[in-house]
């Protein structure tokens, strides 16, 4: 059996990992209401813009664009959102696990697809098991987001699709429900398939300058930066979300153990003082 002392040391050592979790709990609480904000205020700015392109495709049916054509696909990009760091629950771990089941399922080769990665876990996962990695070192998935973060990427994806070298790209991330769950979800970034979803709606009638044909060919690229831009928001959010969540189920088993041993802790005391005092009314009796 433990000594008093080791087990004193452990309910304190606890209580020091209990104060640490909490901590960290109260962090992912503030940062997750932050990016819940941003990413809310976000939705309108890319509303705006879905708006404006198809305006000018129903309005103009003839128009036509590579990053809008389906086509036979030969190979696909993947670009996988993780965090940086770890204490997150499972968030890290059930994205890799799908994303594995994806290529177990739809790629016997390697030849067949690309990874790109944004976080650190998700490259070096990739690095890890030798995949085809795009991008040669990791992309931080920092809480300030910012569009310069993954611009490269997703303007070398789309240099990859509009020279056919990849035929179709497929986001993988966590989606945010509430602070207690979250779900995988597999969007397609290119070809572009979520414009005109509504064909009847009336529409706002623009005048386009120079043409409808140039100011859609600007707006695309900007299109799918902000599509990918709120994705990221989203697995931001979810990451918070799940980070908060195991922060604090830690704080509640820390609590658990510390009553626990405080329990053992407690009889142990008890019994070597009734011990104590046994020894000395024994020894008490053989003087009288």
């Amino acid at each position: 059996m433990a000594s008093l002392r080791d087990i004193k040391n452990k309910i304190e050592a606890t209580k020091k990992t209990s104060q640490i979790t909490k901590a960290m709990n109260m962090v992912s609480a503030s940062k997750l209401r932050k990016v819940e904000k941003k990413y809310r205020a976000f939705r309108p700015i890319k509303a705006q813009i879905k708006e404006v392109l198809e305006n000018i495709l129903l309005t103009n049916p003839d128009l036509s664009h590579e990053l809008l054509e389906k086509r036979e696909i030969r190979k696909t990009g993947y670009i996988i959102i993780t965090s940086d760091r770890g204490l997150a629950g499972p968030y890290n771990a059930n994205i890799i696990k799908h994303f594995n089941q994806l290529i177990k399922e739809n790629h016997p080769t390697k030849d067949s697809y690309i990874v790109g990665t944004i976080g650190y876990k998700g490259y070096a996962y990739c690095k890890r098991m030798h995949l085809p990695l795009l991008n040669k070192e990791s992309i931080t998935s920092r809480d300030e987001i910012h569009f310069i973060d993954f611009q490269a990427m997703s303007r070398a994806f789309i240099s990859l699709y509009l020279e056919e070298q990849v035929d179709k790209i497929v986001l993988i991330y966590s989606h945010h429900i509430n602070s207690m769950s979250s779900v995988i979800m597999e969007e397609t970034l290119l070809p572009i398939h979520d414009l005109i979803e509504n064909k009847e709606k009336n529409m706002i009638q623009y005048v386009f300058e120079p043409s409808a044909e140039k100011v859609m060919e600007q707006l695309l690229p900007i299109y799918l930066e902000n599509t990918l831009y709120g994705i990221i928001l989203d697995a931001k959010t979810s990451e918070h979300a799940s980070r908060m969540t195991a922060m604090k189920s830690a704080t509640d088993n820390a609590q658990e153990v510390i009553q626990k041993h405080t329990l053992i802790y407690n009889r142990a005391r008890q019994a070597s003082i009734t011990k104590e005092l046994t020894d000395i009314i024994g020894g008490a009796n053989a003087v009288s």
